[in-house]
């Protein structure tokens, strides 16, 4: 049987020797299925997220990842990994459920130095306290709650990575007898962020993984990129 990425059923330590590299794609896949309570789609979406905004601030960087209405809280963990020079981050959800805990003690296990850059916090996305330095990212934040992400890191131009879900549609739009009515919402989107002066990129990931799959990125307009450098590409599925 194929191993499908966009599976809802839950990676457990059965799972294990499907990730039997020293990759680092392959060591997050082992404590996931340690953690036994995720299901396989979140780890091949957040990796996928991941890795597109790793890529993003390596000409961008940043003091503190922030993943607002986090979830599982994968996907900020993850940045944390990829990018040693980052050094804390913050998952936070109006309610942080029991598998992010699960999934936080199986990732520390593996990286102890984890446990004191990664934190989980119970709050409501219009009250965490956000600066200039931060990336803001956020996965399938329902329908407005994106618009809210948005809004909050743009408010303090802070670099920010949002991966739409739930859009609330307008049949009246009027790109609605051209395009999908919600990818004429994410077209808003990445247009008013345009007219405001910053810098959009989009990107797709596997739909095989997950249809809701646009992933927009922006940068500030009083970001400048630091000078590059080589980085070995990354390493995955």
């Amino acid at each position: 049987m194929t191993f499908g990425a966009g599976s809802r059923n839950r990676l457990t330590s059965h799972d294990r020797g499907r990730f039997d590299d020293d990759t680092l794609w392959s060591r997050v896949g082992r404590a996931v299925c340690d953690a036994g309570a995720l299901p396989r789609k979140e780890l091949f979406e957040s990796w996928e997220v991941a890795r597109r905004v790793h890529r993003l601030l390596r000409r961008h960087p940043r003091r503190r990842v922030v993943d607002l209405a986090c979830g599982h809280g994968l996907t900020g963990a993850l940045l944390l990994l990829l990018d040693p020079r980052l050094p804390v981050g913050l998952g936070v959800d109006r309610r942080v459920p029991p598998v992010a805990t699960l999934l936080h003690e199986a990732l520390c296990r593996t990286w102890p130095s984890l446990r004191d850059r990664w934190q989980l916090a119970q709050g409501d996305v219009e009250t965490v306290p956000l600066g200039a330095d931060d990336v803001v990212v956020s996965v399938h934040a329902c329908g407005g709650l994106t618009d809210q992400v948005l809004q909050r890191a743009t408010g303090v131009g802070a670099v920010v990575a949002v991966l739409p879900c739930c859009h609330v549609v307008d049949p009246h739009h009027p790109l609605a007898a051209w395009v999908d009515p919600a990818l004429a919402v994410d077209l808003d989107r990445a247009a008013r962020l345009q007219a405001a002066g910053w810098q959009v990129r989009t990107a797709r990931i596997d739909p095989a993984i997950t249809p809701k799959n646009r992933l927009l990125l922006a940068t500030p307009p009083s970001s400048r990129p630091a000078p590059s450098s080589h980085t070995p590409p990354d390493r995955g599925p």
